[in-house]
């Protein structure tokens, strides 16, 4: 074939066939018992598993959620940690959080699609997963933080009689448009994809039920060249609505900020800063739920050192646009010569009269120093150095919205309005508890859904198979990739 880019050998290892793949993926799904191995034994004799044990303990977390968004709900945002002048908390640093981690199923899927990029094949699907779970724990923030959560629909530009509209100048309401439609294209786009694993799964299951629902979720398909023909369209035409996402969902998250007077915010170099540290923090928590259940469910072979190595050099090179950033507002700030942007960076990091600046250096250790490790080759497939660096990235860029939202605003134009901020127990409760239903739905989702794209593993096999020369397994039934479709 003119112009074929060869495929990269060490993105699927071993001696794989359609059915061991199908195998491989589907039985995590179809076999209950795979859940409950290893044993594990815990303090009183008691036996679980690696997956029982993180699935109760986000359930434990949701609790605690359930338990903070009840006290907030009957006492208002006063139990927040929210001031005068600090209006802004833990809610919108949480917020901008989660959007950021769900910004890598998007690039994943999107835009790595468009641009025929193989390596993405065994980790979409699970990226995919994580952008949804994480953009539903953003939207709590948004809609509590303004503590009336029950007249949230008055965002919504709809006709009513009482000639009441959004105020579209507000940036919460650009938030409830940019990740609304976010929320929407990267459902469908997510299960448009599965389609065609439902109807394997369907194939394959012995059980009633199962084959009932997945046949349901499978939409009568039959892998037929129509099908296949009508589904790449389908995820043509969704990568390329996602991509803009990419982009706008962030930079509009960034105008927030951006678009305001407090000092430190109103720089122009937000929209791509904030891009490039939402890929980053997405590729982070990619990478520390791949890791443990690339071993967990022994897939080493389909999620291969090559993957890690590739999420690694993406996460690499964000991090760089990302420190880039950090030193622009060091620059922004000296060379303005503006006295209240000189005072907010003398707060941010001066050791010895700044409350926050361990912040500040706690952001600049975990985000910018510790990434660099991800130059070398041999640290980069390495599971416990990436490990390290994804956890220190996750919280590095945690730090980085601390800095940037509550710390910025203690510090106004006018020094009778200074103040600081402390947040509580709820603050602390409301944020565990969306990681733990962060966690409670990844784990649901692995016990009921393939964490990896079957049909594309198949096509990459095929792919491999008819470059060596020697395709001697036909692909079958729905499982098959039709070439003629591409």
């Amino acid at each position: 074939m003119a112009g074929h880019t060869p495929i990269d050998k060490d993105l699927l290892t071993g001696d794989h066939s359609y059915e061991t793949l199908d195998a491989a993926i589907g039985d995590i799904v179809l076999d209950s018992t795979t859940h409950n191995k290893p044993e594990v034994k815990l303090p009183g004799g008691i036996k679980s598993s690696p997956w029982q044990l993180m699935f109760g303990f986000g359930f434990l977390f949701v609790n605690i959620l359930l338990m903070s968004l009840t006290v907030l709900v009957f006492n208002g945002i006063g139990v927040w940690g929210n001031n005068q002048p600090t209006g802004w908390g833990f809610d919108i640093v949480n917020f901008v959080w989660w959007i950021g981690i769900g910004h890598a199923g998007t690039l994943i899927s999107a835009v790595l699609l468009l641009l025929r990029q193989k390596w993405r094949n065994s980790i979409n699907r699970m990226a995919e997963a994580m952008t949804i779970f994480a953009v539903m724990c953003a939207g709590l923030y948004p809609l509590l933080h303004t503590g009336r959560p029950w007249v949230a629909y008055w965002l919504f530009p709809y006709p009513n009689i009482t000639g009441m509209w959004p105020q579209f100048r507000s940036p919460l309401v650009w938030d409830v448009f940019a990740v609304s439609t976010y929320m929407t294209v990267s459902i469908l786009f997510w299960f448009v994809g599965l389609i065609p694993d439902f109807a394997t799964l369907r194939d394959r299951s012995r059980k009633r039920v199962s084959q009932v629902v997945y046949g349901m979720l499978s939409l009568g398909w039959r892998g037929s060249a129509k099908h296949w023909h009508r589904y790449e369209h389908a995820s043509i035409i969704l990568a390329g609505l996602s991509t803009p996402l990419v982009l706008s969902v962030h930079t509009i998250v960034s105008f927030d900020f951006a678009m305001g007077i407090v000092p430190g915010w109103n720089v122009t170099i937000f929209p791509p800063y904030f891009v490039a540290g939402a890929v980053f923090a997405g590729f982070a928590m990619v990478i520390l739920f791949a890791i443990p259940l690339r071993k967990l469910y022994k897939l080493d072979t389909i999620i291969t050192d090559k993957h890690l190595d590739w999420m690694a050099k993406v996460m690499l090179a964000t991090g760089l646009i990302v420190f880039y950033g950090y030193i622009m507002e060091v620059f922004y700030a000296k060379y303005s010569g503006v006295e209240p942007e000189l005072a907010l960076f003398h707060n941010r990091i001066s050791l010895s009269e700044a409350p926050y600046s361990w912040a500040f250096w706690m952001l600049i250790l975990t985000n910018g120093i510790i990434p660099q490790l991800m130059w070398s080759p041999k640290l980069r497939r390495s599971t416990w150095a990436l490990v390290t660096v994804a956890v220190s990235v996750s919280i590095g860029m945690w730090f980085e919205r601390y800095v940037i939202i509550p710390i910025s605003l203690t510090r106004d134009y006018m020094p009778g309005a200074y103040g600081y901020y402390t947040p509580t127990l709820w603050d602390f409760g409301m944020f565990f508890g969306t990681i733990g239903l962060f966690i409670f739905l990844m784990f649901l989702f692995v016990r009921f859904l393939p964490m990896i794209n079957m049909f594309e593993m198949k096509e990459l096999l095929h792919q491999m198979k008819h470059e060596q020369g020697h395709d001697d397994h036909a692909p079958g039934h729905g499982d098959a990739v039709a070439e003629e479709a591409h």
